[in-house]
């Protein structure tokens, strides 16, 4: 596994500190963050750290950014429609029903995502497969790139609500992101991540041509196979 880059160490730092004003209420729920101009006088980074460090946070479910106008802070989970416990994440039972979930909304958020994409979402949506493929090849788990991608299909709906949903809960939604520590991949979960990747593939693919059904099959038999891979492991531990 390479080393970690002194940007990304910048990066996590200066995430830690805009959490740290995120808790503090300094920067309240539903505000405007300073600019990134700002944010960079402030703290003396580039603005690669700062773009780094808000995209940390963006896959946290902390903040979300509105393309043109900036970066604001999410309103908490308790606070919006939509309630997940971080407690009910550290269930397999919870996770499984959790992805049920997903199933559902995220099969029809890709049907509507290939019928509405820009091509600007096009080209997010393959970036964030592009740093998947390559979080593999550096021996990552890939759980922000995993994220980034499922939200990018939410945006593309150009409806909100999928999106918020995404943003409200987080990268709790991708199941390896519960994981007590963050360790370097095996063979076998390498294996697995290019299996996933693969997926991806086949729904950036259905997407991008506006294939409607293809979008819907990739999407449902992509989450079905991580439900399936959790519901498997639930047996082996009853």
């Amino acid at each position: 596994m390479s080393p970690t880059s002194p940007s990304k160490t910048r990066s996590t730092t200066l995430a830690e500190q805009i959490r740290q004003r995120i808790n503090e209420h300094i920067y309240a729920p539903g505000s405007k963050l300073p600019t990134e101009a700002r944010i960079m006088t402030e703290f003396g980074v580039s603005r690669t750290v700062v773009r780094e460090a808000l995209s940390h946070l963006q896959a946290h479910g902390l903040v979300y950014t509105r393309h043109g106008i900036g970066s604001f802070v999410t309103v908490p989970i308790e606070a919006s429609p939509f309630s997940f416990s971080a407690d009910q994440a550290d269930s397999l039972r919870d996770t499984i029903a959790l992805l049920e979930l997903r199933i559902a909304l995220e099969t029809e958020a890709a049907v509507l995502a290939a019928m509405r994409r820009t091509m600007v979402n096009v080209t997010r949506l393959e970036a964030a497969h592009a740093a998947f493929g390559q979080a593999i090849i550096e021996g990552h788990d890939a759980v922000d790139a995993d994220f980034a991608f499922h939200c990018e299909i939410a945006k593309a709906t150009q409806n909100n609500h999928f999106a918020n949903f995404m943003q409200q809960v987080g990268e709790t939604l991708i199941p390896r992101a519960r994981a007590k520590q963050r360790t370097p991949i095996d063979a076998t979960k390498r294996a697995y991540l290019r299996r996933v990747h693969d997926e991806h593939a086949s729904l950036l693919n259905a997407i991008k041509n506006q294939d409607i059904e293809a979008a819907r099959a990739a999407s449902r038999t992509h989450l079905s196979n991580s439900r399936d891979r959790l519901r498997g492991r639930q047996s082996t531990l009853s």
